[in-house]
């Protein structure tokens, strides 16, 4: 959350011609439901499978895309080792400084920070990183993205990548 997944995906595709395929709009597609309406209705195993499913059905075709992935994909299931084996990945890693200033700019639209008091925020995202970094760090590549446009880190992408 706030990392610029989707700017630098959207900005990534551009540049190389890659459609993009954003993974909850894709499980939100499908189920017409919001993402946090499936968690409510369904709840979050539910989601976490259909997830999965879908991840793994999107790996599997032959087309070149990029995939945005939300930040609790890596971490359930085998999901991190199906993303290596299919594709190359990408931890677009930010401080926790920079990550809260991203999402309390929009913090209105981010259901899972919204119920927080500003100052709080950032001891909420330190916690996610600190449980999230042993699976994002097996990404095959990590681009920090603090200070950085998404152009600029679109094109350090592009050149790790050698396209």
């Amino acid at each position: 959350m706030g990392s610029g997944k989707s700017h630098v995906s959207k900005n990534l595709s551009q540049k190389i011609n890659f459609k993009l395929i954003d993974l909850d709009q894709k499980i939100s597609d499908e189920h017409q439901k919001s993402v946090a309406e499936i968690f409510q209705t369904k709840g979050e195993i539910y989601f976490r499978k259909e997830e999965k499913r879908i991840l793994e059905e999107i790996l599997n075709s032959e087309e070149n895309i990029i995939l945005s992935l939300g930040g609790g994909t890596p971490v359930y299931y085998d999901n991190m080792e199906i993303i290596n084996q299919n594709s190359k990945s990408i931890f677009l890693r930010a401080s926790v400084k920079t990550l809260t200033d991203r999402v309390l700019l929009q913090k209105h639209s981010r259901p899972l920070i919204s119920k927080f008091e500003d100052e709080e925020v950032p001891e909420f995202i330190a916690k996610h990183l600190f449980e999230r970094n042993p699976y994002y760090s097996k990404a095959h590549y990590t681009v920090d993205t603090d200070s950085k446009t998404a152009n600029a880190i679109s094109e350090e992408i592009i050149q790790l990548l050698k396209i």
